[in-house]
């Protein structure tokens, strides 16, 4: 009864929340009245409050530019938890943009669609990323191309790290900076999530959307850690695999740190 009370609520808090914010958003976006980010941000901080998801903030989102942020992915949350701390922009698999409802939100946070299966055109959409980079936005690429299940970072795929380096080699700019971030999710109802149980929290492969997002307003009280490391430069002369392999171990080290050592279940301030 409590589930199903928690679930009515947060479903009213999502849909009036979109309803109030999305044409403000669409607004924004065409008449450049306010920054758009803001908008955003307060969208974001809507949602992982509807979800019930305490989001914990361990640095922060480097001020350098132009910045590309390497996160691992464990669900279609990690959108929303990063959305509500920082003002950037996503870069997502191509065929979210034709999902009912999710595919329109996501052209609202102006997401960079890209066909991670297509190589013959890797290298028009690493154009495109160097281009956003190039006008100041911080393009978050979640580099493991799929979701995990919370225990483990997958292998890093390095394609989409050549937009750091075209950015580079087409003398738009003269580095790019790298920042790696990891996301855990470590308890629920302020009980540590052991390896056996952060399935919760994970969207994982085909999974349905509808079934896990029912899960996660039945339960409520998931509490996630984002820890935002130091930035790496990517310059002329960069090797792009070694570069993706070493942000790939910055991730691992500060995501299994999280699990290992979760913080106070305390919500954000």
């Amino acid at each position: 009864m409590i589930g199903k009370l928690r679930s009515i609520l947060a479903l009213v808090m999502i849909a009036l929340s979109t309803l109030v914010l999305a044409p403000l958003q669409f607004f924004a976006m065409k008449t450049g009245l306010w920054p758009e980010t803001a908008i955003l941000k307060l969208w974001h901080r809507c949602m992982v409050r509807a979800l019930g998801i305490r989001v914990h903030s361990i640095g922060r989102l480097s001020a350098k530019r132009p910045l590309l942020v390497a996160s691992n992915h464990i669900s279609w949350t990690d959108i929303m938890v990063l959305g509500s701390l920082a003002d950037v922009r996503f870069i997502a698999r191509a065929d979210m943009e034709g999902w009912p409802l999710i595919g329109s939100l996501s052209k609202l946070q102006r997401t960079v669609f890209i066909e991670r299966e297509r190589k013959r055109t890797s290298g028009d959409q690493a154009g495109e990323i160097a281009r956003c980079l190039a006008n100041g936005d911080a393009m978050v690429l979640f580099p493991e191309g799929t979701t995990g299940d919370g225990n483990r970072i997958l292998p890093f795929k390095t394609t989409l790290f050549g937009a750091a380096s075209m950015a580079v080699a087409d003398g738009t700019m003269g580095e790019v900076f790298i920042q790696p971030v990891a996301i855990a999710y470590t308890r629920l109802q302020g009980v540590p999530l052991g390896r056996r149980h952060r399935h919760i929290a994970a969207w994982i492969g085909d999974e349905d959307l509808m079934p896990h997002l029912k899960v996660l307003l039945a339960r409520g009280g998931l509490d996630v850690e984002v820890h935002f490391g130091e930035p790496i430069a990517f310059s002329k002369g960069s090797n792009r695999k070694e570069i993706a392999r070493l942000v790939e171990q910055h991730v691992r080290a500060m995501m299994q740190g999280a699990l290992q050592d979760p913080q106070p279940s305390r919500p954000r301030s």
